[in-house]
């Protein structure tokens, strides 16, 4: 008796650990559907529209988000020039997924706001299909308060990649510049940077002189590359149109 006793009891035992193993494998099945269920590979979106972009990341439940625009010859306006997270990353299901939307060519011609009023100087630029970009002020004896002292890209400038103009505006004479919008001085000599810099107020380091490579002598056939002039200024930092404080300094490299 006592031995049929044991066995039933063993039997008992071993039925209950199937029972809570089949449970756990259940509920391990259950967890893992859930968690893999809502994620999904994000797709490759470069080249197509942004309706199509947004049609394939609704269909996979995905936002989009357009973050940036730019100009670009190679992407036609209207297509994905770039995405955030990449092609093929997983994420999950309503994650927001990042493009910057392609203009097409710049075709815009750039205006001069250069002595305008703020305002007017904002309306020229939306007449084009441009915006105001990144703002600093200066005091500036010389012009009223909210005049437009400098922009980049300068006028007429070509290529360039954002649609949107960085301004330096007067502020009045009792308020202290809280910035500068740096210029481009890439390609000028040395000596007409230093003074470009010196009239808005803006700090220069001790320029840095490096040995430029020889230009290499063209095919036949092609224009020879013409060699960098001694004292042009090769690079800077910060870059332009890049918002800087006034205790920044610029550092430029000059060719020796």
């Amino acid at each position: 008796m006592r031995k049929r006793r044991l066995v039933n009891f063993f039997q008992m035992a071993s039925l209950l650990m199937v029972l809570v193993a089949a449970g756990l494998l259940s509920a391990i099945a259950t967890m893992h559907f859930a968690i893999h269920g809502a994620e999904v590979q994000v797709p490759s979106l470069k080249g197509m529209t942004v309706a199509e972009a947004r049609s394939q990341t609704s269909g996979l439940r995905l936002n989009l988000d357009v973050d940036n625009r730019y100009y670009s010859g190679d992407v036609a306006a209207g297509h994905i020039l770039s995405q955030s997270p990449a092609p093929g990353t997983v994420v999950r299901r309503e994650w927001r997924v990042r493009v910057a939307e392609s203009l097409g060519p710049q075709k815009v011609e750039v205006p001069d706001t250069v002595g305008l009023d703020e305002r007017v100087a904002a309306l020229q630029l939306r007449r084009v299909g441009l915006e105001v970009g990144v703002t600093a002020r200066l005091p500036w004896a010389g012009a009223a308060e909210g005049t437009v002292l400098a922009q980049d890209p300068p006028p007429h400038a070509q290529g360039i990649a954002r649609p949107s103009i960085n301004l330096l505006m007067a502020a009045g004479g009792a308020e202290a510049a809280d910035g500068f919008v740096m210029p481009d001085l890439l390609g000028l000599p040395l000596v007409s940077a230093q003074a470009a810099m010196a009239r808005v107020g803006i700090k220069a380091d001790t320029p840095q002189f490096v040995d430029m490579p020889v230009a290499p002598v063209g095919a036949a056939g092609t224009m020879p590359q013409l060699p960098v002039k001694p004292g042009t200024v090769t690079a800077q930092l910060p870059s332009a149109g890049t918002r800087i404080e006034q205790s920044a300094l610029v550092k430029l490299t000059v060719a020796k």
